[in-house]
C-alpha cells in the first residue's frame, strides 16, 4: 500500500497530465496537432514566467502575491513607453524590468528589514501596485494613437519589432514559447548548478541553519524577491507584445494560475517542494485543461472551477504525503 502511495505521489501528476491529453485527443482530432500544442504552450508562456517568480520566492520560504499586479504595471509601462513617449525599443524593454526589480526591492525591504510576514507584505504591495498602475493610466487601457485626457491624441503606436516578441515565430516555433523554455531551463540550471541557487534552497530549507553556516540569508532573500519581480515584469512585456495594448488588470487572473502551477509542481516526481520543472508541468496542465475545455465548448467561468479543483487536489496530495512522512 505504501509503495502504491509513493508511486502515485511521485508520478500521479504526470500520469494525470497524460490522461487529460489522451482524453481531449480522443474527443477532438484537432487537439493533438502541432498548431494546437504550440498554441497551448504560447498560452502558458506568460503564466510560466509569473509562476517562476512565485517558485523563486517560495524557494527561500517566502510567498510573492504581488506578481499579478507587477505584470499589470509592467504591461502599461511598456505600452506607454511606445504610445505616449515614443522611446527606443531598448528603453521600452529595460524600463519595465527595472520597475519589476523595484517592486521586488520594496517587497524585500518590508519582509527582510521591517520583518512583515511575506504574505502580508506582498499582499499590501499587490494593492499598492494595483492602485499605482491605475492612477498612472487614469484607469484606461493604453493603445495606438489613443485619445489623451487633454483632448490630444497619443503620438505613438506599438512597434512592429516589439509586437514580434509576443506574436512572431522563429523556425516555426512561437517566440514566447522559445523565451519560456529558455527561462525554464536557465532557472532550473541556476538552482542546480550555481552557488546562489543552492544558497536559496538552503535558506528556504532551514534559514537558521543557513545563517549559522555563514550565509547572508537577508541578501539571499532580497535577491529572490528581486528575481520574482523581474520574472513578473518579463511576463508583462510579453503580454503587451501579444495583445498589442496595455491592459489595466492584465495580471489579475495570472496570480491564481501561477500559484496553481507552482503547487501542482510540488507533486511532480515527488519533489514535495517548489521546483522549476514541476512548475512548468503544472502550467502545462492548466493550459491543457483550459484549451481542452474550450474545445468542449464549456462556459468560460467553468475554467476557474477546474483550476481551483486542480489546486485543491495538488495541495491535498502534497500535504497528505508530508503528513505521512512525519508520522511514519
Amino acid at each position: 500500500m505504501n509503495k502504491l502511495m509513493q508511486f502515485t505521489y511521485k508520478y500521479g501528476a504526470l500520469i494525470f497530465i497524460g490522461a487529460v491529453i489522451l482524453f481531449f485527443s480522443l474527443y477532438s482530432q484537432y487537439f493533438f496537432t502541432y498548431n494546437n500544442l504550440t498554441d497551448i504552450l504560447r498560452s502558458i508562456s506568460i503564466v510560466t514566467f509569473v509562476a517562476l517568480g512565485v517558485t523563486i520566492s517560495l524557494t527561500v520560504d517566502g510567498f510573492d502575491l504581488s506578481v499579478g499586479s507587477t505584470v499589470s504595471l509592467s504591461t502599461v509601462v511598456t505600452a506607454t513607453m511606445m504610445v505616449w513617449f515614443e522611446m527606443p525599443l531598448i528603453v521600452v524593454i529595460i524600463v519595465p524590468l527595472v520597475v519589476g526589480a523595484l517592486v521586488g526591492l520594496i517587497n524585500s525591504f518590508l519582509i527582510v528589514k521591517i520583518r512583515i510576514p511575506d504574505m502580508l507584505a506582498t499582499l499590501a504591495v499587490m494593492y499598492i501596485i494595483s492602485g499605482v498602475h491605475k492612477t498612472y493610466t487614469k484607469g484606461y487601457a493604453v493603445y495606438n494613437n489613443m485619445p489623451m485626457s487633454d483632448g490630444s491624441t497619443a503620438p505613438g503606436a506599438f512597434y512592429e519589432k516589439f509586437l514580434w516578441i509576443g506574436q512572431g515565430k522563429l523556425l516555426g516555433v512561437p517566440f514566447p514559447v522559445i523565451l519560456m523554455l529558455i527561462a525554464v531551463i536557465a532557472t532550473h540550471l541556476f538552482f542546480k548548478n550555481t552557488r546562489w541557487g543552492r544558497q536559496m534552497i538552503m535558506t528556504g530549507g532551514n534559514e537558521e541553519a543557513a545563517r549559522l553556516s555563514g550565509l547572508k540569508v537577508k541578501r539571499v532573500r532580497t535577491y529572490a524577491y528581486i528575481a520574482s519581480g523581474v520574472m513578473a515584469a518579463i511576463g508583462g512585456i510579453i503580454f503587451a507584445a501579444r495583445v498589442g495594448s496595455g491592459q489595466v488588470d492584465a495580471g489579475s487572473p495570472l496570480l491564481m494560475e501561477a500559484v496553481a502551477s507552482v503547487f501542482v509542481g510540488y507533486s511532480v516526481l515527488g519533489a514535495g517542494r517548489p521546483n522549476v520543472i514541476g512548475t512548468f508541468f503544472g502550467a502545462v496542465l492548466i493550459g491543457v485543461l483550459v484549451n481542452g475545455l474550450t474545445m468542449l465548448h464549456a462556459q468560460y467561468y467553468v475554467n476557474d472551477i477546474v483550476k481551483g479543483g486542480v489546486l485543491v487536489l495538488a495541495l491535498a496530495v502534497t500535504f497528505m504525503n508530508s503528513h505521512r512522512k512525519k508520522t511514519s
